[in-house]
Formats: C-alpha cells, sequence, structure tokens
C-alpha cells in the first residue's frame, strides 16, 4: 500500500487534499497540520518523512504582507523549512510535491509564463518560495515535484472569493482592482490534480520538475469579484473597477501572473479547466467558498 504525507494538512488546500485521498482505499495517508510537525525542525521532519512513499507539502507562510516586514521567518519556513523536508526525502527515498507560486515571477510578461521562464521575485514571500523550489530541485533532481499555484480560493480558510462575499453584506459598493492579471483556481480541484500527479509520479509516468497548477484562462480580481457576486446573485456592478496604486499594500503584487500548462500533457495528465467552469463547480458543490466565513 502507498504511504503518503501531507504536511500542512490544516490549511485550505491541505483540508481539500485530504477530502479527495479519502476517497482512495488503496492508500494510508497521514495527515500533519502545523502542530503536528513543524517543517524547521529537522530532527521532527526526517521522523515524520520516513516510511512514507510520497510527501506533499502544503505547509507555508503565506502571509504575502506580513512577509515584507518578517522575511527572515517566512525564509525559514518556505525556504528553510523545504530544505529540511527535501533532505528528509533525499534520505528516505520518498518523492516531494512541493506547493509554490506566482509571485516567483516578475509580472512583466505579456504571455503565460512557461515552466522554465526565467524566475525574479518582486517581493518577500516571492524570494521565500522561490528558494524552496530551488532546495528541491537541487536536493531531489530525480525525485522532486514543485507545483506553482496561483490565486487560490476554497471552502477551508481565508480567500479572496470568500472576503468578496463577506464585504458585499457590510458595504453597497466595493471597490476592486483591475490592473492585475491572473487564474482563479479552486483549491479542490487543485488537489484533485494534486493527487493525479502524485499516482503518475509512483508509477513513472511523471518527470520530476515544475508544473503549473493554476486554472486555464485568465481575468481580474475585478473580474473574478464580478464573477462569483454574478454566482451568488448579487448585481455584479456593485463592484468598481481600479488601479493597484489607489489600493496599496505593503508588499509589491505582479501585474501578470498568468501561468502556462504544457508539462501536464507531457506527463499524460490535463490541466485544469477554464477558472469560470471551476468557480461555477465550487460554488455549486457542497463546500462553497465562503463556508468558513
Amino acid at each position: 500500500m502507498t504511504r503518503l504525507l501531507v504536511t500542512g494538512a490544516g490549511g485550505m488546500l491541505g483540508r481539500d487534499l485530504l477530502d479527495v485521498l479519502g476517497a482512495r482505499s488503496d492508500l494510508k495517508v497521514t495527515a500533519a497540520t502545523r502542530t503536528d510537525l513543524d517543517i524547521t525542525d529537522a530532527a521532527a521532519v526526517r521522523a515524520a518523512v520516513v516510511g512514507h512513499d510520497i510527501v506533499v507539502n502544503c505547509a507555508a507562510w503565506t502571509d504575502v504582507d506580513g512577509a515584507e516586514a518578517h522575511e527572515e521567518a517566512a525564509t525559514a519556513v518556505n525556504g528553510h523549512g523545504v530544505a529540511r523536508l527535501a533532505e528528509a526525502c533525499a534520505g528516505s527515498g520518498a518523492r516531494l510535491i512541493q506547493m509554490s507560486t506566482d509571485y516567483v515571477f516578475a509580472g512583466d510578461a505579456d504571455r503565460p509564463y512557461p515552466e522554465d521562464a526565467p524566475t525574479a521575485p518582486i517581493n518577500a514571500y516571492g524570494r521565500s518560495k522561490l528558494m524552496g523550489e530551488q532546495s528541491v530541485t537541487r536536493l531531489l533532481p530525480d525525485t522532486g515535484y514543485v507545483v506553482r499555484t496561483a490565486w487560490l480560493y476554497g471552502a477551508h480558510g481565508r480567500n479572496f472569493v470568500a472576503t468578496m462575499l463577506r464585504l458585499a453584506r457590510q458595504h453597497d459598493r466595493l471597490d476592486v482592482v483591475d490592473d492585475q492579471h491572473g487564474q482563479p483556481t479552486w483549491s479542490y480541484a487543485l488537489a484533485t490534480r494534486l493527487v493525479e500527479l502524485a499516482d503518475a509520479a509512483l508509477a513513472g509516468r511523471a518527470a520530476p520538475g515544475i508544473y503549473h497548477g493554476t486554472c486555464s484562462g485568465q481575468t481580474t480580481w475585478y473580474g473574478l469579484a464580478r464573477a462569483a457576486f454574478t454566482l451568488h446573485q448579487l448585481d455584479p456592478d456593485r463592484i468598481r473597477a481600479t488601479t493597484s496604486d489607489r489600493l496599496p499594500r505593503p508588499a509589491r503584487r505582479p501585474a501578470y501572473s498568468v501561468l502556462g500548462h504544457s508539462r501536464w500533457t507531457a506527463a499524460g495528465l490535463t490541466a485544469m479547466p477554464d477558472w469560470h467552469d471551476t468557480l461555477a463547480a465550487a460554488f455549486a458543490s457542497s463546500a462553497p467558498p465562503w463556508k468558513d466565513t
């Protein structure tokens, strides 16, 4: 029986991943939340990884703005912690699927970033995640997988879609930026693809390296907010377009975070559907994106 360890199992993606894996009787799954496992603790990580065939790391420092003021702390988790996991997997022979981000790119492109595009993060969070990526590719050249995702929303935890629907109850109008482009991605749909990638990796069908785990198509935060309002039977004209300079944040955001998905096809797998379709599926599901709000 295949043995799989999910770290960061209490987060939005981790919880969805456990739901997907729960339907598999051929897998023995170990769920490790942040309380169960501190990935910066090398000894604890080595002990946790032993006996598993594959590790999916969903543990991360995810506070993008907080990382600007606390880059060392963010890097301890997203960079050094990932290195500890990669070292443990190298020692035990386990494969590692590491979650990463579109923020490793500068966001100045005008077409989807391929998996091998040059990286150039513009904020502390992106730099910390890139360090984690580099640890995986360096320490696990034959058994390491990096999956970059972006604009995640889901039932478990804070996310943009849930925030918009919560704010709709408090304000008649909402200003949302229309100059940042990306791919809204339902965490449950991503979890399904991660399990498929794990199966392909263990079967030797998926080559190690970098994959882009985002939905197809593209929109802006303004476009996503309007789509969410429409699906929730709210008037989308309550959303007003604005620009990033009018809503400044501590961390710079990439203006263009659209990712290409060619490596899924090379592995015999399919990329995720268009973001409109997965957003509609999320709203129709038993665990819609506003469940925990």
